[in-house]
């Protein structure tokens, strides 16, 4: 046997212990705190006897474990981190691809819908030619022509189509009579918004109003909204152009519906204001009679209407104004008086004219004898009565 100095394994293993142990750093050593590793029984024995062999590379164990522990915390760190990389470079494509999904259609209708300016090239029995660009020739079908009221464009003209994304014949068929009524609803739409007043042109009578065509579109005039009060023959006009605003619309469902009262209470309004301060008490009006009631007539003075009540028709005696005035009749009147607050004017007739019993006492002096005429008498009976036998009266 080989003494333990001579022993080729032993002195190979010693050597090497020393090598690794004076390469390994000192800072990579295990710290103190951590529990002492268990000797083997073979080092045990050893240390019993005394022999003089070599200690066993306890710190070498130690830093290779150190060593290894940590190259498995990295490759596992390395390995967690590309994975979530991969995984958020999946969403990411994942994500792109909903959106390619989501935009595509949409971009393909919109290029379908463009309206694109061409120029008129032919007419031919299928439809207007048009130049599309690009040596390509579009086609508006003959059908958008005949069967509605829109012209033929001129030739040579620069119009705006539509793509319809049909092909025939070698064409790009196009569509003239959409963009047309785009452009309708387009200019109706900016029309209702700015309050604008347009002219409409009377097309049908319905129950209860009139249709007009309002730029190619047919909107409703309700009767009611035709004028100030109610028109009994709405049939007389047809045919005829009325001035109107838009006062309803509802593009979806094509619902239009327009007013011409409208248009009268503004006017109506704006003369009234402007009337309000001009007119005074005892001032002298020119009017039309609007209305007749019982206790008087309403008569129009340009904006505002004032009262003509019954007590200030006549001096004498009036049954029912209608003996005195008529609608529709023209009267000067005077103003009695005025609340401009309130807008109410009161109006008189019978004070443009001499009051008769300012000289009634010179006229008729007590005493006289004069002639009359009877113009109401009443069936109650008099306190009085005449008694036939004495020929005098008795109470």
């Amino acid at each position: 046997m080989f003494s333990d100095h001579d022993n080729p394994v032993s002195s190979a293993t010693g050597t090497a212990a020393t090598q690794a142990s004076e390469s390994t750093p000192k800072d990579e050593a295990t710290p103190s705190t951590e529990a002492p590793v268990a000797e083997s029984p073979v080092a045990e024995a050893a240390a019993a006897s005394d022999a003089p062999s070599t200690p066993a590379p306890v710190g070498h164990v130690k830093a290779d474990e150190v060593h290894a522990t940590a190259e498995a915390h990295a490759q596992a760190a390395v390995v967690d981190a590309e994975a979530a990389a991969a995984a958020e470079e999946a969403a990411g494509a994942e994500e792109m691809s909903k959106l390619i999904e989501q935009y595509s259609e949409p971009q393909e209708a919109a290029s379908q819908n463009e309206i694109i300016e061409v120029k008129v090239v032919a007419y031919t029995e299928q439809g207007v030619v048009v130049d599309v660009g690009g040596k390509t020739e579009g086609l508006i079908p003959a059908v958008e022509f005949s069967e509605t009221d829109i012209p033929r464009p001129e030739p040579n003209a620069t119009i705006e189509v539509q793509r319809t994304g049909e092909h025939k014949d070698g064409f790009v068929i196009l569509t003239y009579q959409k963009v047309l009524r785009r452009r309708t609803w387009e200019k109706i739409d900016a029309q209702y918004k700015t309050k604008e007043t347009i002219t409409a042109k009377v097309v049908d009578r319905i129950k209860g109003g009139l249709v007009v065509d309002v730029g190619g579109v047919r909107a409703f005039l309700p009767g009611s909204q035709y004028d100030l009060r109610p028109t009994a023959n709405l049939d007389g006009l047809m045919g005829q152009e009325v001035q109107v605003r838009i006062t309803k619309l509802n593009r979806r469902r094509g619902n239009v519906v327009v007013s011409r009262r409208a248009l009268l209470e503004e006017e109506l309004h704006a003369k009234r204001a402007e009337l309000m301060e001009k007119l005074t008490e005892g001032q002298v009006v020119h009017g039309t009679v609007k209305n007749v009631t019982d206790y008087g007539a309403f008569v129009d003075l340009g904006g505002i209407d004032g009262l003509l009540h019954l007590t200030d028709l006549s001096w004498g005696r009036v049954r029912h104004p209608s003996d005195v005035v008529k609608p529709e009749q023209e009267v000067d009147v005077i103003i009695l008086k005025f609340d401009k607050d309130k807008q109410r004017v009161s109006l008189g007739l019978k004070q443009l004219a001499k009051d008769p019993w300012v000289d009634a006492a010179e006229r008729y002096p007590a005493g006289g004898k004069y002639k009359g005429k009877v113009v109401a008498w009443s069936i109650t009976a008099p306190s009085s009565s005449w008694n036939r036998a004495s020929k005098d009266w008795c109470t």
